[in-house]
């Protein structure tokens, strides 16, 4: 059972680095103790302090426990463990920690080049130990899920969890499958086991999650905050940090999202979702030559294609159409190096085609993405793609259903709110147009510098609802 902390490996071998960095303690020690005349004092009752645990062994606690892990950290596991796997090439283990820490490190550089190997690691795991190796299927699903392929990330998650049922690492794994899949009831009795066998900052992050995609912003943001106060390592604390300020951003607080951002940042300066949400607000505060330094710093270090898009959109907002098209180019470049790892990112490059390339492309690309995974941010933009493509009617059933809880839309989305507004509004239902776009702006009234400005015209058209006296009830009267 894994309730408890893993065990960690300790390498026979430590490689030409870490060996000079052992001479040079060493060295350091020895001249320490020459100033002292060689006497080590202690006071009475004390004990010599015991070095903390190696960068790979920080790591290794954080993948095994699906916790995120510093990158600097992740590079030595990953040299400790190709190192132990030139001497000992059978063990399935070795492999199977390898393979998660490319699945990490590839999804924190947004660099889909570490799948195949991530892949190739677990598949071998598997092959040195077919049976039982819960590890690799686990991995497997980690991988999956990163590569956005919800069904495999299902099929592995669940194969893992018919082996260990106890496994409580495997339940977060399961939790984002169902989420992309649209499966909230699943992803609900999920997190109701997960929360039965653990407790601690993991698994209070991933109920934010949860709680957030219900639309509880209340309970997410609380669950965030005791999450990030219990986490030990600062790349963990700055990830948990990075998920409250997207939370307070979606709520239209400024000034608390911008907060959290700029300390994940400090703590952790590769945390780069947490410097391109820093780009998002300052932008919303006004201040638009930081915004685009944060921007182009994330995506120096990280690539990501939302970034590009949203950069782009920025761009675009200023009355910068050249330098909007140079992220235009670059997203799409990301998303083909994403295809030729194994990743899927045609969600991205959908919903930038249905604003800003070939609508009906965006519709072929969406259909294909809500056929394999019907989640509610497809449904989204599938919708969304389908009004710009002229098939307003086709589109307000999938704005419904990313809008109305009992479909599965109970997240409180300003830009979903939007879309099911415009979409309504081409239609003629006026009413419950301005209803929705009015809640858009009260949701987050800087929710996209475009189409909040965008949403803020159509609303102002619609005006006011109609001053119409209201008929008395039967019975009244006298």
């Amino acid at each position: 059972m894994e309730n408890q902390k893993e065990g960690l490996d300790r390498p026979q071998s430590r490689g030409p680095a870490r060996r000079l960095r052992r001479r040079r303690v060493v060295l350091a020690c020895v001249a320490g103790c020459a100033v002292l005349g060689g006497v080590l004092v202690l006071l009475p009752g004390e004990r010599p302090a015991r070095p903390g645990p190696s960068p790979e062994a920080v790591a290794m606690a954080a993948v095994s426990a699906g916790a995120p892990a510093a990158l600097p950290d992740l590079a030595e596991l990953i040299d400790e463990r190709e190192e132990r796997l030139r001497t000992h090439p059978r063990d399935a283990r070795a492999w199977a920690v390898l393979g998660v820490a490319y699945v990490e490190r590839g999804r924190r550089l947004a660099d889909p080049a570490y799948y195949p190997r991530a892949e190739k690691a677990l598949r071998t795991s598997l092959r040195m130990r077919p049976q039982r190796n819960t590890r690799a299927l686990a991995g497997l699903a980690a991988l999956a899920n990163a590569r956005r392929d919800f069904p495999a990330a299902r099929r592995w998650g669940e194969a893992a969890l018919k082996l260990e049922p106890h496994r409580w690492t495997t339940y977060p794994l399961l939790i984002d499958a169902y989420t992309g899949l649209g499966e909230h009831a699943a992803a609900k009795r999920a997190l109701d086991r997960l929360t039965e066998l653990r407790s601690g900052p993991a698994v209070l992050a991933r109920a934010a999650a949860v709680y957030r995609d219900r639309g509880w912003r209340e309970d997410a943001a609380a669950s965030l905050a005791d999450a990030a106060a219990g986490a030990r390592a600062p790349a963990e604390r700055a990830a948990y940090l990075e998920r409250a300020g997207q939370l307070a951003w979606e709520r239209g607080d400024l000034q608390d999202a911008l907060r959290h951002f700029q300390e994940a940042v400090r703590l952790d300066p590769d945390q780069r979702a947490a410097q391109a949400g820093q780009g998002r607000t300052l932008a919303a505060l006004g201040r638009t030559t930081e915004a685009l330094n944060a921007y182009r710093g994330a995506l120096a270090e990280q690539p990501c294609p939302r970034f590009a898009l949203e950069l782009g959109e920025l761009y675009e907002w200023l009355g910068m159409p050249e330098a909007a098209r140079a992220q235009y180019d670059v997203l799409r470049e990301r998303v083909r190096a994403a295809a030729a790892g194994g990743a899927d990112e045609e969600l991205v490059l959908g919903q930038f085609e249905a604003d800003h390339g070939d609508p009906r492309a965006a519709v072929r690309r969406l259909w294909a993405q809500w056929r394999r995974q019907p989640g509610t941010e497809v449904a989204d933009a599938l919708g969304w793609a389908l009004h710009r493509a002229g098939r307003h009617e086709e589109a307000l059933r999938y704005a419904v259903r990313a809008t109305e809880e009992q479909h599965g839309g109970g997240v409180r989305s300003a830009l979903y709110a939007y879309h099911r507004g415009m979409i309504e509004r081409e239609l003629g239902r006026y009413g419950s147009a301005r209803r929705h776009l009015t809640e858009a702006l009260r949701i987050n009234p800087y929710f996209s510098p475009l189409h909040g400005r965008a949403a803020r015209t159509a609303a102002g058209a619609l005006g006011e609802p109609p001053d119409v006296e209201v008929p008395e009830m039967a019975g009244e009267r006298g």
